[in-house]
């Protein structure tokens, strides 16, 4: 069932069974800003680029966790706001700047005005996530946590060939037979850590899977592939099918085991 009276709540949860032993998060899902913040003082237009959010990915998400069943944690507010999937430390957590454009209302924020922000979003979603994850561990399955991301078809004028990638750091229980599965997908060109590293010290997964010793991955999907309710509900599928198999026959998924970070920590 999704709760859904959330005019500012800054995540939507999706209910499901947690003994399944599966999370599935969606860190760049909206491109929402409160009427109170003024669009950050961008033109609509810019608020639906992907510097705003990741296009499609929610619709897969939210596709991915109905066909299995299971619980889910969505954001609800635009990265442009605080970027939920960046450490408090990461110079990138509020934007000034993103893809060469300015972003007026981040520019010279006050201390004051910065912990507001991320009293209002970043750690109400970061608490439910972790709410979450300790409700799968009280039943008895520690959590697969698989965060759902989509990606521009082209950066800088070159071309990104990939139709998916799976994104890691150093623990390979979900990443490799994850990846495996993905490329049974007829004609799908299938990454892996492209385009870009899953290596963020503080990030979403290193926070609530690195550091307490929980399986997981972060999968990307091509923007112009899911940015309909057809393609998103096909990657929904595509992705259901291979996550299903991963949870029946990888080994260890539901182990808490701590296998570090390459950041070195």
């Amino acid at each position: 069932m999704i709760q859904e009276d959330l005019s500012e709540k800054p995540y939507r949860t999706i209910e499901g069974d947690v003994k399944l032993g599966l999370l599935i998060l969606c860190d760049h899902a909206q491109n929402h800003v409160p009427e109170d913040l003024h669009t950050l003082g961008l033109r609509s237009e810019d608020l639906h680029r992907h510097i705003a959010f990741d296009l499609g990915a929610e619709g897969v998400a939210r596709f991915l966790a109905t066909m299995l069943g299971a619980p889910a944690v969505i954001s609800q507010f635009s990265r442009l706001l605080v970027d939920p999937n960046r450490g408090l430390d990461d110079p990138t957590l509020i934007m000034e700047v993103a893809d060469g454009l300015v972003i007026p209302g981040n520019v010279g924020l006050s201390p004051a005005t910065r912990e507001e922000r991320l009293d209002r979003f970043y750690r109400p979603y970061d608490a439910a996530i972790g709410r979450a994850v300790d409700a799968a561990i009280d039943a008895g399955k520690p959590p697969m946590i698989l965060s759902i991301h989509s990606f521009t078809q082209a950066w800088k004028g070159a071309p990104r060939p990939w139709h998916a990638s799976v994104l890691w750091d150093k623990d390979p229980r979900v990443p490799v037979p994850l990846i495996e599965r993905l490329k049974t997908i007829p004609d799908a060109v299938i990454g892996d850590t492209v385009p870009y590293s899953g290596q963020l010290k503080g990030d979403t997964l290193y926070r609530h899977a690195t550091k307490r010793g929980l399986a997981h991955a972060l999968v990307e999907v091509r923007q112009d592939l899911i940015l309909g309710e057809e393609g998103q509900a096909a990657w929904g599928a595509h992705l259901a099918r291979v996550v299903s198999d991963v949870l029946q026959s990888a080994e260890g998924l539901h182990r808490i085991e701590n296998h570090g970070s390459h950041t070195g920590s």
